[in-house]
Order: C-alpha cells, then sequence, then structure tokens
C-alpha cells in the first residue's frame, strides 16, 4: 500500500512491538496509532521516509526524552504524545515549529515552559495538563489560542495579564498549581471564553467576575478569594456550572442569583456567606446541584424550593467537552460530600445526580413539606441545622434518594412510615435528634441497620436497632388453673364402684369361674393318669 496517506487505528486493542515500517512508506500523512497497547522500541534509530502532517503516538510506551527524529517532520500541524514516560525539558525546538496542536499531557516533563511557545501564530491546542511543569508563564503574545489546559504542575507567580486578550481562547484550565497573585486577568464582555478552571491555587483578592458573555463554567473553587459575590456574575446570561467553594466569600446571599436562569450547578459551600436564602431561588429550573453547606445561612427553608424544576425531573444529558473539540479533554471532577467524605463527581454523570446539600449552617424552623416533591434528588442533607418539628411525610416520595442526612437538630415525632418506599436509600442518618416510635420497615429500610444512623434520640425501637416496641411484645396471660370436677362426679364414682364389682362377680360366678369342682375333677384325672 505505498499510496497510503492516511491510517487511523486508535483506541483499539492492537498489542505488540510498534510497526516503525510505517514510516517507510513515503506518501503517508497522517499517522494515528494511539490509544491501543502496542510498545514502541526507544532503542531503535528512526529515520521516517515519510512527511507527516498529523502524528499521534499517546499510550505507546515512549520513553526518554521526545523523539528527536520528530524535529526532522517539518509539515507536522497535530502532534499527540500523551500517556507516555517522556521526561525532560519541552524541546526549543518545538516551540518554534508553529504546530497547531501540541498535546504532551500524562508524562513527566519538567523544567520551564519557553517563550517563544506562546508567540506562535497556528497555535490552537496546547495540553500539558499532569506533568512537572515549573516557573512562571511567559508573555502570552499570540491570539490563536483556542484551549490552553496546564492543570496539575508546579507552575507559581501571577498570571500573565496578556492571557485576557487571547480574543479566541475557550477553555482554559490551570487548576492544581501553585499561581498566586491578587489581581486576577480581567476578560472582557465581548471575550469567547466559555470554560475557565482555576481552583487549587492560590490566588486572593476580589471574587473576579470579568468573563466573557458566552462563559459556562466558572471554577475558582479552593483559592483565597474573599469579600462578597459581585453582582456582575448576573451578566453571565449563559453561566451553568459556578463552583466557589472553600474559599474567604463573605457578605449576604445575594438576590441577583434568581436572575442566572441557565444554572445547573452552584456550589459555595465552606464559605463566610450569612443571611437567609432566597425565595426567589425556585426560579432556577435548570438547577440541578446546589450546596450551600458550612456557612451562616439562617432563617427558615423557603418553601419554594420544593418548585425546582432540575431536581423534579431528570434532564437530558449535556455534551461533554471531548464532544465539542474533538479530542480528549475533560474538566475535572465536582467535588461533593457523598456519604460521609468528599468524592469528585464526573461531568459525564452530572446529568443523573441532583444533590441539595444546606448543611451545617443555622437554619431554623420546620423542614419545608415540599421538599418531598424533589424526585430526582439523589442527596438530601440537612444535618447541623437547628431544625425543628416533625420529618414530612412527603419524605417517602423521593424516590431517587440514596443519601438523606437529617442528624444534629431538634426534629421529634416519629419516622413516617412512608420511608418504607425509598427504595434505593443506603445512607440514612437520623442521629441527635428527638425521635422516637418505631422505626419503620421496608425493603430499604431492613437493610439500614448501623446503630450510628439512629443513636442519641428520645425512644427509637425496632428490628434495625435492636429494641423491642412495646406493640410488638405479646402481654403474659393469666395462669394455668386446674379444671375443678364437680361434686356429683366424685359421688358417682364411690357408689359406681362397688356396685360394678358385685354385678361383674355374679356374672362370672355364673359362668363358672368359681366352680372349684371341674377342676379338682381335672387334676384327680391327672394324677390316675400319672400313676
Amino acid at each position: 500500500m505505498r499510496k497510503l496517506e492516511t491510517l487511523q487505528l486508535e483506541n483499539n486493542m492492537l498489542s505488540g512491538e510498534f510497526p516503525t515500517w510505517l514510516f517507510d512508506l513515503k506518501e503517508m500523512k497522517k499517522l494515528h496509532l494511539g490509544g491501543n497497547k502496542l510498545a514502541w522500541n526507544n532503542n531503535l534509530a528512526i529515520e521516517p521516509k515519510c512527511k507527516l502532517s498529523s502524528l499521534s503516538l499517546r499510550s505507546c510506551s515512549v520513553k526518554g526524552q521526545i523523539p528527536s527524529w520528530i524535529s526532522n517532520q517539518t509539515d507536522l500541524i497535530y502532534l499527540d504524545l500523551s500517556e507516555n514516560d517522556l521526561e525532560g525539558d519541552f524541546p526549543q525546538w518545538l516551540a518554534e515549529r508553529n504546530l497547531g496542536t501540541i498535546i504532551l499531557s500524562d508524562n513527566k516533563l519538567t523544567g520551564s515552559l519557553p517563550s517563544q511557545l506562546f508567540q506562535s501564530r497556528n497555535l490552537s491546542v496546547l495540553a500539558l495538563s499532569r506533568n512537572k511543569f515549573s516557573g512562571e508563564l511567559p508573555e502570552i503574545n499570540t491570539a490563536s489560542i483556542m484551549v490552553l489546559l496546564l492543570s496539575e504542575n508546579n507552575f507559581s507567580g501571577p498570571l500573565p495579564k496578556s492571557i485576557s486578550n487571547i480574543h479566541r481562547l475557550l477553555l482554559l484550565d490551570l487548576s492544581k498549581n501553585s499561581f498566586s497573585g491578587n489581581e486576577f486577568p480581567a476578560f472582557g464582555p465581548d471575550s469567547l471564553i466559555a470554560f475557565v478552571d482555576v481552583s487549587s491555587n492560590n490566588f486572593s483578592g476580589k471574587v473576579p467576575s470579568d468573563f466573557g458573555l458566552f462563559s459556562v463554567m466558572l471554577s475558582l473553587r479552593q483559592n483565597g478569594f474573599y469579600g462578597p459575590l459581585p453582582e456582575n456574575f448576573s451578566n453571565l446570561i449563559m453561566l451553568e456550572h459556578l463552583d466557589l467553594h472553600d474559599n474567604n466569600i463573605s457578605g449576604e446571599f445575594p438576590a441577583f442569583f434568581s436572575q442566572m436562569s441557565s444554572l445547573q450547578v452552584l456550589n459555595l459551600r465552606n464559605n463566610s456567606i450569612k443571611g437567609s436564602i432566597s425565595n426567589d431561588l425556585s426560579s432556577l429550573s435548570s438547577l440541578r446541584i446546589l450546596d450551600l453547606s458550612n456557612s451562616y445561612l439562617k432563617g427558615e427553608i423557603p418553601q419554594s424550593l420544593g418548585n425546582l424544576t432540575g431536581m423534579i425531573e431528570t434532564p437530558d444529558a449535556p455534551l461533554t467537552l471531548s464532544e465539542i473539540f474533538k479530542f480528549p479533554v475533560e474538566i475535572h471532577d465536582l467535588i461533593v460530600n457523598w456519604k460521609k467524605a468528599k468524592q469528585g463527581l464526573s461531568i459525564r454523570n452530572r446529568d443523573i445526580y441532583t444533590f441539595l446539600d444546606l448543611s451545617k449552617n443555622r437554619l431554623s424552623g420546620e423542614i419545608p413539606h415540599s421538599l418531598g416533591g424533589l424526585k430526582s434528588l439523589k442527596l438530601l442533607n440537612l444535618s447541623f441545622n437547628e431544625l425543628s418539628g416533625k420529618i414530612p411525610i412527603s419524605f417517602g416520595d423521593l424516590e431517587s434518594v440514596e443519601t438523606l442526612d437529617l442528624s444534629r437538630n431538634s426534629l421529634d415525632g416519629e419516622i413516617p412510615g412512608t420511608f418504607s418506599k425509598l427504595l434505593e436509600l443506603n445512607y440514612l442518618d437520623l442521629s441527635n435528634n428527638k425521635l422516637g416510635g418505631k422505626i419503620p420497615g421496608g425493603p430499604q429500610m431492613d437493610t439500614l441497620v448501623d446503630p450510628k444512623m439512629y443513636a442519641n434520640n428520645s425512644g427509637l425501637c425496632g428490628v434495625q436497632i435492636e429494641v423491642a416496641c412495646e406493640e410488638d411484645l405479646v402481654p403474659p396471660g393469666p395462669p394455668l388453673r386446674k379444671k375443678q370436677e364437680p361434686m356429683y362426679s366424685w359421688i358417682a364414682t364411690g357408689v359406681g364402684y362397688p356396685v360394678g364389682f358385685l354385678s361383674s362377680t355374679a356374672v362370672m360366678y355364673v359362668l363358672g369361674y368359681f366352680n372349684t369342682a371341674p377342676a379338682y375333677h381335672r387334676w384327680g384325672h391327672r394324677r390316675s393318669s400319672l400313676r
């Protein structure tokens, strides 16, 4: 097949040694064999006879430095060497080559990035996540970059302000580094940037809000941002995902969130936000994940939260970033408190998970009956508050709930019998309340037998905690008494016995039982015979 120009066999189960003879095909332009189980022989001296424009050796066990023979591929536009064991610095020749796509994620590359890399006129995609790069980012003098992925490295220092001048930038992921600075670059309203993840860094200063009107996701969690939430957020009419947990945000819970109708994820956990939850929050018909835990919110839980349509109906699955950008791209997991542990929720599963977490606040009053209508909820956590009254009977309608935590409140009364309908429930915590009565049974309730789930209540009983309920105990009956026979029966026995005896004797006499003559006669006759 000497005229073969394109060979794409990615993401199969091909094994064995990489067939280097493919480089002898002079007409070969595009060679994509990544994502298989092929083993690259690092000892071979490769001298390709072809001029490749696109090369993918992803996950092919390529070791050492980036192969030098690639530097001779002057027509190369697309290069994917991710998921290998590459070491060393980013090559200067590669920074000067003006490729369109460079994907080197998941290797062991070190050092700082050459400044020439960010002066390229053609570079559209630069993916260097999960390496050991360090140092500060150089000034960016290119307007061509659309995707910049630098997560999970050791980059430090402030972001160059020139990053906000990249008009074509759509996706920016700088998470899990050591970037710092208290002046975050301001993107203009006409910026095309849609996905921003700068979580788990050392940024400080006021919460940045100058992003493009096309922003879909902002993940600013686990930094040192402080101050009130900026009202500019209400201008981001396409924003679906806002994650600001674990910062130092303060001020009142803002009312402008009700204007952000496209929001699907709102995570403000572990900040210092105070005030009450706005009644108008129910207008967020797309909201599926609401986490306001570990703050200073007070007042009653609004009845209107039971109208959150996104927590009643299961929405359609969203497009993944890989489908949007046509190559492997992933936004990091959303970190949620799930079954008493922090766990990552993949973006692939966010369409099937709906969470409502209001725990560790100062909320008071009764739990709204309307929350029982949130039929697609997977997690409902109202623990560590000052809630009182009874558990709503409507909670038996939470047909999808897997985790229900109402612990550390002042709830009283009985656990509703409707809990027997919760067929998906596998984690329950009702401890440290004032509950009493019988714990309901049911296919799932009968499996929830950890005593810690019901500890420190006033009078719970049931098979789950091996405490018998009063209504289940069989009351002891009166002692058994001998049946007394009437007196006339004993008199009859005393009279009847001698009468019967005499009657029997008379009959036997008549029949000859007491006639000794025949016996004497027989005995005498026997003695005569013996003689």
